[in-house]
């Protein structure tokens, strides 16, 4: 099955610290299944490693509309969140 492949070869970009690459293959996968909830976990994870925050939040906002309560998606959130926030922090005149 093609979204069992795209998936598996997300992966495989993510153990070789290839986190936008995965982030891609994920991508894909959800225009196949979006209901599958280890996907928007998985490139919400890509997403913190690229310090995309607001993307990772929005994926784990997604996942926890459909699963409210998958511990995956509440932690990379509360990542998501701080990581916005430190950035905000840093940032001059804001």
């Amino acid at each position: 099955e093609k979204f069992k492949r795209l998936k598996n070869e997300g992966n495989d970009f993510v153990k070789m610290g290839e986190y936008e690459e995965a982030a891609n293959k994920y991508s894909e996968c959800m225009k196949l299944n979006t209901e599958e909830c280890t996907v928007y976990t998985n490139r919400a994870l890509c997403y913190l490693k690229l310090y995309k925050y607001e993307e990772a939040k929005r994926d784990c906002d997604h996942v926890l509309q459909i699963e409210d309560s998958n511990i995956k998606a509440f932690y990379r959130r509360a990542l998501a969140y701080k990581g916005l926030q430190v950035r905000k922090k840093n940032m001059p005149g804001i």
